[in-house]
């Protein structure tokens, strides 16, 4: 499906979005909830990753197939690992066989896995031996994704001896883990978390419990690019959003300051408010703890003609797709000077923004969405844009409740 979009004829925004609840948490605690069934889950994400999440664990033997889902592909890996009698082989699309897991694979090995490769060493499909993991010590790089170590320590409460995980190097997704120990700590599950070294104790049930899960923030990533590229005094408010909030994408709300966005909490919600036009360049961000918003903030950049240079990024060249390369394609067909390495992003300050303009999404969600707001500085068009339905299905028509024009 391909969209076009251009501008509303007012870009002085006044309107209220409810976003769906986050992936990120929504996936974490099906996990947990398939450990602990007393586990009530309410405002799950509808979101394709947290539907083939929900699927997967349903499944005992045979195939599970998880499409572009990277995220319930290390967690599932963990969970089926530890369950003694489930018997799979876990698969995906073509670009997931792309996608390496052998450090996670190995490291439940170390506990006492039985994982092989049915393809290529270090890299799905891989089938998988459900198993009594009786070891407890374990570690892992601390410069790798964050799913890894969340995958280790969601299922960690399940084994008989818990889990004690030591992370070499420099650890650089500490919000996510965060979450995952704050999850873990809602249903009465203890841990600790000190220097390198991350235990979690064993737990035979939990008491009934309801946990809400909060909306996604990566999602609202989106509206304070929007609120950026708009007129001062506009106002969108966003629910359900809380200021002591468990993930990491959160940092949004300090990030876009610097594009004279201020955020306003209030009850579940904040209200995103454009306070003034004028920018300190150049932008400089590390996104090491934040990277899937590495997008949204480099296209905000351009449609506002200021240059950054973001760092931390190392992540996103095994993401959906190498967003790097990505975003260096696609913001250079919008006119942009832009360079990337394997880790960073550096974009120069422009005047101009080429119109009616192709966007390519290479299968990810946030190609898509991230460049969408682009759409109040010019018109262009985005291919394949069902791809959204992987994180935010409403994504669409919440830009026409902007009266952003979306059109076939």
């Amino acid at each position: 499906m391909k969209l076009h979009l251009s501008a509303p004829s007012n870009t002085l925004f006044t309107s209220n979005i409810k976003i769906t609840g986050s992936k990120s948490e929504s996936n974490r605690l099906l996990l947990l909830q398939a450990l602990f069934p007393s586990i009530t889950i309410k405002n799950l994400s509808n979101s394709d990753d947290a539907e083939v999440m929900q699927k997967g664990l349903q499944i005992s033997n045979g195939v599970v197939d998880i499409h572009h889902a990277g995220t319930a592909m290390r967690f599932l890996t963990a969970y089926f690992a530890s369950q003694p009698g489930k018997e799979v082989t876990l698969t995906g699309s073509q670009r997931m066989t792309e996608r390496p897991i052998k450090v996670l694979v190995e490291a439940l090995k170390a506990l006492g896995a039985d994982i092989t490769y049915v393809k290529n060493d270090g890299y799905p499909p891989i089938k998988i031996k459900g198993q009594k993991l009786v070891e407890h010590k374990v570690s892992l790089p601390a410069d790798i994704s964050s799913q890894y170590i969340s995958a280790l320590l969601l299922i960690a409460p399940g084994l008989e001896n818990g889990l004690e995980l030591e992370l070499v190097g420099k650890i650089t997704s500490v919000p996510y883990i965060k979450m995952t120990l704050g999850l873990l700590s809602q249903i009465g599950v203890e841990s600790s978390f000190e220097g390198n070294t991350i235990r979690v104790f064993p737990k035979d049930a939990i008491t009934p419990k309801t946990l809400v899960v909060e909306s996604d923030w990566s999602s609202a990533s989106y509206f304070y690019s929007i609120a950026a590229l708009s007129e001062v005094g506009s106002e969108i408010e966003l629910s359900a959003y809380k200021k002591d909030s468990l993930q990491g994408d959160s940092v949004l709300s300090e990030i876009y300051k610097s594009f004279g966005v201020e955020s306003e909490f209030k009850e579940n919600q904040v209200v995103l408010k454009k306070v003034r036009s004028e920018i300190s360049e150049p932008i400089e961000i590390d996104l090491s703890n934040a990277p899937d918003i590495a997008q949204t903030i480099a296209v905000t950049c351009f449609g506002l003609g200021v240059g950054c240079h973001l760092t931390g990024l190392h992540t996103l060249k095994i993401k959906e797709t190498d967003r790097l390369e990505a975003l260096k394609t696609e913001l250079t067909k919008l006119g942009a000077t832009i360079s990337v390495t394997d880790k960073c992003l550096s974009l120069s300050a422009s005047e101009t923004i080429n119109s009616e303009i192709a966007i390519d999404t290479y299968n990810d969600h946030r190609m898509a969405m991230a460049f969408a707001p682009l759409a109040l500085k010019t018109s262009l068009f985005v291919n394949d844009a069902e791809v959204v339905s992987k994180s935010y299905p409403d994504f669409w028509n919440d830009m026409e409740a902007l009266k952003i024009k979306v059109g076939k």
